[in-house]
């Protein structure tokens, strides 16, 4: 007698070895056709083949590459620049420092980044004192409110902040939002529902509604940024929630943000009206939102954008070219430190060309997996001579950088993959005697409060915590 239940049974499983199979090569294939770093390619290959079901399920979230088209014609581009080109025009170009004219040229190249001076910047080292001014500037506007951030939490500090844009809005301020739709996934929808309802246009930035199904939870606007009249701008790495004032149970939340007063922040503006029309598909050029701008500090200041759709990586070859172009110190402050090949190559040949290169990393993440991936690529810069330093008294999330008394930049651009392929950011370049002194400074007070990384130590971590490093890195390219 025929035993058909096995016999079907065995057919089922066939067709799904075929089916299975046939997709994670399928998936090879693809990954393989689209030319992308090869790096990445043999990340991708190896999880697929040695963790097929979890390299499926990360695929299908994180895999898939966007088409690198553009997603603002180029007329509509140009419209959106022509004021601030008009602007950059009248300036006496003789004045832009010899000394960096060649990163100023790749960021106008790569990015139409026009540098601009004549600004004031202030520095915010902790989230109560950037909030505070931001609430004050908040206060003081009278034609409208451009806020765009990666996280704005449902929480006291959220909720503060929504309701000084409702009061604006009701004042008759017009108040444009954007907010990260993955940044913002847990934030329940009546949040931003109560500000619609006041006049607020609240709009979420690539909508994720089948997360299975869509490559666009890989692509996250990460920028935050507030322009208040064309007038007054903040960019930095703060978000709006709690954590960011109040930190962790187990230490502060330390962090670097500025205020901008000045030309530069028609860059701050042009950057939020291209992501407003990407959102809303409404193109807003009125020279209301450029007004003309007077000297107000010292500051040259280019604001940098890059992003996953551009045929370049804007902000990691303006950092790879400040690095190698270093002549006596370069520092950094990154939570995360999960480098390029480009990146990590400026700083050894930096570290052994005699420059003082500095590195500074939390001691404890608020992510243990990137935690493990970065801890991976240290004695590859301590045996080049790059100094490390572990900051202990908190969750280190500052993206400060500052070279030569002369160069400093700050954003919401991380030393890793992640920030300089995935993520839409954003940050302000600064070239200034007087701000890099200061950002020097705030180096140098983190550094007294951090553990120093000596080579002859790390290298003696225990044999299973450097393997789980070293496995976690083969995911590098992917977190």
């Amino acid at each position: 007698m025929i035993d058909w239940n096995s016999i079907l049974g065995q057919i089922a499983a066939v067709i799904f070895d075929i089916l299975y199979f046939g997709a994670i090569i399928g998936a090879i294939i693809v990954i393989i056709l689209d030319n992308r770093n090869p790096v990445k390619t043999l990340a991708w290959i190896l999880i697929l083949m040695f963790l097929p079901v979890v390299g499926l399920v990360f695929y299908a979230f994180f895999g898939r590459s966007q088409r690198r088209e553009r997603i603002i014609e180029k007329k509509i581009y140009n419209r959106l620049l022509k004021k601030p080109m008009a602007e950059y025009l009248t300036q006496d170009t003789s004045s832009l420092p010899l000394a960096y004219s060649r990163l100023i040229t790749l960021f106008r190249n790569t990015n139409q980044s026009f540098p601009f001076d004549g600004n004031r910047i202030k520095t915010y080292t902790d989230g109560l004192s950037m909030l505070q001014s931001l609430l004050r500037e908040l206060e003081k506007a009278k034609q409208h409110i451009h806020i765009e951030f990666y996280i704005f939490e449902d929480d006291a500090i959220g909720r503060l902040v929504r309701d000084v844009l409702i009061d604006k809005a009701r004042a008759g301020v017009e108040v444009r939002l954007i907010y990260d739709d993955v940044g913002c996934w847990h934030v329940p929808n009546n949040f931003f529902d109560e500000m619609r309802a006041a006049g607020i246009e609240a709009r979420s930035f690539l909508k994720v509604r089948f997360p299975l199904f869509t490559s666009k939870v890989n692509y996250r606007n990460h920028r935050k940024l507030v322009v208040i009249d064309g007038k007054v701008g903040f960019v930095g790495g703060m978000n709006l929630a709690e954590r960011y004032m109040r930190g962790f149970s187990w230490g502060i939340w330390r962090d670097t943000h500025i205020l901008l007063e000045g030309k530069a922040v028609h860059g701050l503006q042009t950057v939020f009206l291209l992501d407003w029309y990407f959102v809303d598909r409404t193109l807003i050029s009125s020279s209301c939102y450029f007004p003309r701008l007077g000297t107000y500090g010292t500051s040259l200041v280019q604001i940098v954008t890059s992003d996953p759709i551009s045929p370049w990586k804007e902000i990691m070859q303006g950092l790879v070219m400040a690095i190698s172009g270093a002549k006596k110190y370069f520092y950094m402050q990154t939570p995360y430190f999960l480098p390029t090949e480009a990146v990590m190559t400026a700083m050894q040949t930096a570290a052994l060309a005699g420059v003082d290169i500095r590195l500074m990393l939390p001691l404890k993440t608020d992510n243990r997996l990137i935690s493990l991936a970065s801890s991976s690529y240290l004695a590859d810069v301590l045996r080049a001579g790059v100094k490390v330093y572990l900051y202990k008294k908190g969750f280190l999330h500052s993206k400060l950088m500052v070279a030569d008394d002369e160069l400093s930049t700050v954003g919401s651009t991380n030393l890793d993959f992640r920030s300089f392929e995935h993520n839409f950011e954003v940050n302000a370049f600064i070239y200034d005697m007087e701000t890099a002194l200061q950002m020097r400074e705030i180096f140098l007070q983190d550094q007294r409060e951090c553990m120093p990384v000596f080579l002859k130590n790390w290298v003696k971590r225990p044999w299973w915590r450097k393997a789980m490093e070293s496995l976690v890195r083969l995911m590098a390219p992917l977190l």
